[in-house]
């Protein structure tokens, strides 16, 4: 779909049903992935965010270098979201106003 950066949003016309959304980052051991069912006409707004895996991989990283990445995925290998983000719902006001504080990604 695309590249999401700090500051930018993405966004997609899907038709109503079960969809499935995923990031992978080239130097990140795991997907995320999250299944949304969507109806006809509604819009969604879905942040997305670190994982709480990618913060420890950052903390083992930064204290043990990487030595300390590896033994850091080592243990989060089996966390529920083993990816680098997460999705989080927002209401439709809360979406709004975060869509408006953002830029369209390219």
């Amino acid at each position: 779909m695309g590249e999401l950066k700090t500051g930018t949003f993405l966004y997609r016309d899907r038709p109503a049903g079960r969809h499935e959304l995923s990031v992978d980052q080239w130097d990140f051991p795991g997907v995320t992935r999250h299944d949304i069912t969507v109806a006809p006409g509604r819009t969604y707004f879905l942040l997305a965010r670190q994982s709480e895996r990618s913060k420890a991989l950052a903390t083992g990283q930064t204290f043990g270098g990487l030595a300390g990445l590896a033994v850091t995925a080592a243990v989060t290998s089996s966390d529920s979201n083993p990816g680098p983000v997460e999705f989080v719902p927002l209401d439709d006001a809360a979406g709004q106003q975060a869509i408006s504080e953002l830029r369209l990604a390219k």
